[in-house]
């Protein structure tokens, strides 16, 4: 199935977004980790795209996306995929989120609830106040310093690497590709999620949500107990092995369990 490329000219500038299946099928938006793109989800469009229209964009700032020189925020970038949804006359869609992505699918759902019907946070962090204390007096997720022999471009590999699969470094390759192209606001995205407060929104959400949990996911694994805390009508469903780039380390499973979801919605 074919992958198609286009431009939205929003409020921020121009955001890219990639899209699969027909346009006359039910919306699902995809929404990534940062400091990733669209490209996380390139294996699984077309499976999505079998039953629906999906398109998974760059929030602004990421991937081929303008930020429009606005400082970064959840709130920001959600509102920037609900203008999006406008600009393809999308008037409800499903969404799914991972990582920062999760983070941002909750923002959209709380501020924009007819606008979304559904709800998949995957690998979705909690960030309430001892998060953000947490948070802070952690160092740096992704950011690295330059160096003239071009060393930090291993740093940042290697930082990364404990959390990805072994054998698997067309992962990591696609992760410090678009890390690279994101530049000296890499760590954007973090500091965006860890500057949110959750607790005062999470309550507005009420769509109808699954949470998936990648079971090696050090990072995100902890938290699905705690967003189904504070979102009772929600279950979890495990992916066992999943780790932090789990949409394109398992695209048939994640795709799988996306689809099965949705199809339990009226």
């Amino acid at each position: 199935m074919t992958i198609r490329r286009a431009f939205a000219d929003l409020s921020v500038g121009q955001v890219h977004y990639a899209t699969c299946g027909d346009a006359e099928t039910p919306a699902v938006l995809l929404l990534h980790q940062s400091p990733r793109s669209w490209a996380e989800y390139r294996e699984v469009l077309p499976l999505l795209g079998t039953r629906y229209r999906a398109i998974a964009m760059d929030t602004a700032g990421f991937g081929d996306s303008s930020d429009g020189g606005v400082p970064a925020s959840i709130e920001q970038w959600a509102r920037v995929a609900c203008e999006l949804l406008d600009a393809l006359g999308i008037q409800q869609a499903d969404v799914v989120g991972h990582h920062t992505g999760g983070v941002i699918a909750i923002e959209l759902a709380a501020a924009f609830p007819s606008r979304v019907r559904g709800l998949v946070l995957s690998s979705a962090p909690y960030t309430d106040e001892p998060f953000r204390i947490a948070r802070a007096q952690r160092p740096p997720i992704d950011e690295v310093a330059p160096s003239e022999d071009g060393s930090h471009l291993a740093a940042l590999w290697q930082k990364r690497q404990g959390f990805y699969p072994a054998g698997r470094p067309d992962l990591l390759e696609a992760f410090v590709l678009d890390a690279l192209k994101v530049g000296h606001r890499v760590e954007e995205g973090h500091r965006a999620v860890a500057s949110y407060r959750m607790e005062d929104r999470i309550g507005r959400v009420t769509q109808p949500t699954l949470i998936i949990r990648a079971t090696d996911d050090p990072f995100a694994a902890p938290h699905a107990a705690e967003l189904q805390h504070h979102l009772p009508h929600a279950r979890i469903v495990d992916i066992e092995g999943g780790m932090v780039p789990l949409p394109d380390q398992v695209p048939e499973a994640f795709a799988q369990t996306v689809l099965e979801f949705f199809s339990t919605l009226p």
